[in-house]
């Protein structure tokens, strides 16, 4: 297969987004991993498909431990693109993708992988024309940044000369508490500047978490409501029906808390909870996303045992599958006190969400597969349905569904046709793919773009990661001297521990949505 294979096929397209990425070299540490298979290369694909990548500029360079050559890895990705890209998969794209990606072999601390590295980009710039611009993909665990950070800076491979650009993007986790989060950022900003960071979190590549910042800020009916007069609180919820799977031995040692909290979550909050930002310049909106996360209120201990639930599943149908107790789990403790289940109340100190609570509860083993973040508005008064046969009214909603259906919802008031005055409640629904239409992607297409293009709004930045962490740390601490006296306290299929209910109980409040 040669490099003009497949050109015809992508050469004459009109980008689907109106502008392709520049030449670069897209270098991938990590490159026999599961992120690398299932994400990384189709999210490539999927970005050649939409016609984004440039025919004269692309390469893509996998570095791996494996004794294989070119021919072999490309047939591997292959294979495995065609399983996960299902029935949508096209051999044209791939057949214009394939010459361009090439694999070295090489240990992370072997000087010598880097020097062959050098060597293949060198043939990227000139054979393929990336112009010397390389977007490095670290997709492996956080103990190896600061080794190929390193590495990758001694031979030379970070150096921006006569216009070229060179990018590092790095995985989560970033750490695992607020002091190794910043001895994280500190061994990064050792060896690259702020600026070629790019820490991705996937959920920022999902349309409607984009979406966020355009419905809040474009559309005049929401912005004047978005605070504490109007508002009564705000619910987020990511619910999987999925256990560990495989990731028992990975997911023991972080938790419910650590794997979703400081990332996911909060980077949600950041966008429901800003100020408007002076533009969409990246450091204008992420400044605000800072400020937000930043006036989260800290923990006491007191406050950690009040507002904070922990759960670990029991054995259990969930998703239409039997699951076993977290605890029987492949390579999980069968000791163990991580919890796979956390509901907290969290208030946000500043002008505009002073004593509006958000409630966030995230698990596994839950009934219901859902991404979503309510915005539940306060109740009128009843004063003008006082002799009438309305008993109260109900509170409007906005629901922005994240997954698994992409999508906006309002929930308000309507007369119940009929002779008697009574309410009931009815939808404006909007769902992407409906609107759209469906276009495969897994989340990582946007960001590797933007990556592309140097782009880093949808990136956290240093301060923001320690931000996160800086909530989180006073639970952390708290769990570590009190551990669960009762673990197992949810049976997978069920919506969590009774506990998560009776923290908005206590304030007259329920979740939205029972997940049931």
């Amino acid at each position: 297969m040669s490099v003009a294979d497949g050109i015809e096929h992508l050469e004459s397209a009109v980008p689907i987004a109106g502008r392709k990425a520049p030449p670069c070299a897209v270098v991938i540490f990590g490159a026999a991993g599961d992120l690398t298979q299932r994400k990384l290369v189709p999210s490539l694909y999927n970005l050649a498909n939409q016609r984004l990548l440039t025919s004269t500029g692309t390469a893509v360079i996998g570095i791996g431990r494996r004794e294989i050559g070119d021919l072999e890895f490309r047939e591997h990705l292959g294979r495995e693109l065609a399983g996960h890209i299902g029935g949508s998969f096209d051999p044209g794209v791939w057949n214009w993708l394939a010459p361009r990606t090439s694999y070295v072999r090489g240990n992370f601390d072997e000087p010598e992988m880097y020097a062959r590295l050098a060597e293949a980009l060198e043939r990227a710039r000139t054979q393929l024309g990336t112009q010397g611009n390389v977007l490095f993909y670290l997709a492996v665990a956080p103990e190896y940044f600061g080794l190929i950070a390193r590495n990758l800076k001694e031979h030379g491979l970070l150096d921006e000369r006569d216009g070229e650009w060179r990018r590092v993007i790095v995985e989560k986790p970033f750490g695992h508490d607020l002091g190794s989060a910043r001895a994280l950022n500190r061994e990064l900003s050792e060896t690259l500047r702020e600026s070629q960071v790019y820490r991705i979190d996937h959920y920022l590549g999902k349309e409607t978490v984009q979406n966020l910042m355009v419905l809040r800020f474009s559309n005049a009916i929401f912005e004047p409501i978005w605070n504490r007069r109007y508002i009564d609180h705000v619910q987020i919820t990511v619910a999987e029906t999925l256990g560990v799977e495989k990731r028992g031995g990975y997911y023991d040692k972080a938790g419910a808390l650590r794997d979703m909290v400081p990332n996911h979550i909060f980077q949600l909050i950041s966008l429901v909870a800003m100020e408007p930002p002076i533009s969409f310049q990246a450091d204008a909106v992420r400044d605000e996303q800072c400020k937000a996360l930043r006036a989260i209120q800290p923990y006491s201990p007191e406050d950690v045992q009040r507002k904070v639930v922990r759960g670990q599943y029991a054995a259990g149908m969930a998703g239409g599958r039997q699951l076993p107790e977290y605890r029987a789990e492949h390579a999980v403790d069968p000791g163990s006190s991580t919890e796979t289940f956390v509901a907290m109340k969290l208030a946000i100190d500043n002008w505009r969400w002073s004593d509006v609570p958000f409630y966030l509860r995230v698990g596994k083993a839950l009934p219901r597969r859902t991404t979503e973040i309510a915005i539940q508005f306060r109740r009128p008064p009843m004063m003008l349905f006082r002799n009438t046969e309305v008993d109260r009214t109900k509170s409007n909603v906005l629901v922005i569904r994240i997954q698994p259906d992409e999508g906006i919802a309002l929930k308000f008031g309507a007369k119940v046709p009929g002779a008697s005055l009574r309410l009931g409640s009815v939808y404006m629904d909007f769902s992407y793919s409906d609107h759209f239409g469906s276009t495969p992607a897994t989340g990582y297409e946007r960001l590797l773009f933007d990556g592309m293009l140097g782009d880093q709004t949808l990136f956290q930045r240093a301060d923001m990661v320690e931000a996160s962490w800086a909530v989180v740390d006073p639970i952390l601490a708290l769990w570590k001297t009190l551990p669960p006296a009762h673990f197992p306290n949810y049976h997978a299929g069920t919506s969590g521990p009774a506990e998560a209910n009776e923290l908005l109980e206590r304030d007259g409040r329920h979740w939205r949505n029972n997940l049931d």
